[in-house]
C-alpha cells in the first residue's frame, strides 16, 4: 500500500493525501476525516523521503558542533534535536573536531542534502574561511548560531552576555576583598574574547591591576588549567584569585593548587564559567556562571523553526547569565 493507492481508495489526489500526512491547512474536515481513516485502516506509514519529495522537503535539519563528547555541546545538541523531534524533523548531527576544514565540508554536505536549515553550536564558526563559504554556497538557508556570531546576512544568533558573566565574577570576588585577580583565557572565539573583555573592564572600574600578565592563555581542558597555575607560580606572579573562561579548565587548576598545597578558596578563590558537571562535581565546589545552556538551545531551535517558517525573527537575542556562588570562593 503506498500513496497512490491511498489516494485511489480515497477518491482524492495523492497532494491532498500529502497535505493530510504533513498537517497542512485548507483540507475540509470531511475529507481529512476520510483520509485519516484510510490511513489507520491499512496502517500506513509514509517513507520519510517519499514525504519529503511531497512537501519539497524531507524537514530536516543539520547541528554542527566541535566534539559531541563535550558535555556543554552535548546538551545544547540533546536539547535541540529533542525541540525538532518533536516538530517532526529529522536531526543530521556533525561533528567538526573544531577543524575549519571540516566545518566546510560539512556545511556542503548538509547543503547537498537539502536541510531546511542549520545550527552552529558555539562561537568558534565565527571563522573567516567559514563565513567566506557561507555568504557563497550557502546563501539561501537560515542558519542559527547557539552562542555565537557570523557576519553575513542570512544568519541568526541566540548569545549569552559573556562580558557581563565574567564581570560577575569580579564582582563577586572584589566583594571578597581580592584584589589580585587572574584571567585564564583558554579559547580563541567570539565568546573568549567577549570574556576577557569583561574581565578587563570589571578590573578597570574597581581600579584594580590589570595588565598583560594578568591573563594568561591556554588551551581548554584540565592540561590547560593545570599549565595556567603552573606558569603563575613559576613566574612568581602574586595572586589570590583565578577566574577560569570554563569549568574543566578551572577543574585542572584546582588540581595543581591542591598539588602545590594552597587551599580553595582559602588561599585562592576560584571561578569557573559554564555551571556545568564539572562545577558540582569539583572538590570543593565550583563557583560559576550559568550559562542557560538549555534555555539557549531551545531558543535556537525556535528562531531556527520560525525561520524555515517564514516568521519575522530578531537577528539577535541575547541571554543574560547568572553566578552560582559555591565553595570554591
Amino acid at each position: 500500500m503506498n500513496i497512490y493507492d491511498i489516494a485511489r481508495e480515497a477518491g482524492v489526489s495523492i497532494t491532498t493525501v500529502s497535505r493530510v500526512i504533513n498537517n497542512k491547512q485548507n483540507i475540509s474536515a470531511k475529507t481529512k476525516e476520510k483520509v485519516e481513516t484510510i490511513l489507520k485502516k491499512h496502517n500506513y506509514t509514509p517513507n520519510a523521503f517519499a514525504r519529503g519529495l511531497m512537501s519539497s522537503s524531507i524537514k530536516s535539519i543539520g547541528v554542527v558542533t566541535v566534539d559531541i563528547r563535550d558535555p556543554h555541546y552535548a546538551n545544547t545538541a540533546f536539547t535541540i534535536e529533542q525541540d525538532f523531534s518533536k516538530l517532526g524533523y529529522n536531526v543530521i548531527l556533525c561533528n567538526t573536531g573544531g577543524k575549519t576544514d571540516e566545518s566546510i565540508n560539512y556545511l556542503r554536505m548538509l547543503m547537498e542534502k537539502k536541510v531546511d536549515g542549520i545550527i552552529l553550536i558555539g562561537s568558534v564558526f565565527n571563522d573567516q574561511q567559514v563565513r567566506k563559504y557561507v555568504s557563497k554556497h550557502v546563501r539561501n538557508l537560515p542558519i542559527v548560531l547557539a552562542n555565537g556570531y557570523l557576519a553575513v546576512d542570512n544568519s541568526y544568533s541566540v548569545l549569552v552576555d559573556d562580558f557581563y558573566g565574567i564581570s560577575c565574577c569580579v564582582e563577586h570576588l572584589y566583594a571578597k576583598k581580592h584584589t589580585k585577580i587572574i584571567y585564564i583565557k583558554d579559547a580563541e572565539t567570539y565568546s573568549g574574547e567577549r570574556k576577557q573583555a569583561g574581565f578587563i573592564a570589571a578590573m578597570k572600574e574597581h581600579g584594580l591591576p590589570v595588565d598583560d600578565t594578568s591573563i594568561i592563555k591556554v588551551p581548554r581542558g584540565l592540561e590547560g588549567g593545570y599549565m595556567a597555575v603552573a606558569k603563575l607560580v613559576d613566574d612568581g606572579k602574586d595572586f589570590s584569585a583565578i577566574i577560569f573562561g570554563e569549568d574543566i579548565t578551572a577543574v585542572g587548576g584546582i588540581k595543581k593548587l591542591k598539588e602545590l598545597g594552597r587551599r580553595v578558596p582559602e588561599d585562592v578563590a576560584v571561578t569557573g564559567f559554564n555551571n556545568s558537571t564539572f562545577a558540582k562535581c569539583c572538590d570543593p565546589e565550583l563557583t560559576s556562571v550559568d550559562n542557560k545552556v538549555e534555555t539557549v538551545a531551545s531558543l535556537s531551535a525556535k528562531m531556527l523553526h520560525d525561520l524555515i517558517e517564514t516568521k519575522n525573527v530578531s537577528s539577535t537575542i541575547m541571554i543574560r547569565p547568572d553566578l552560582i556562588i559555591r565553595k570554591s570562593t
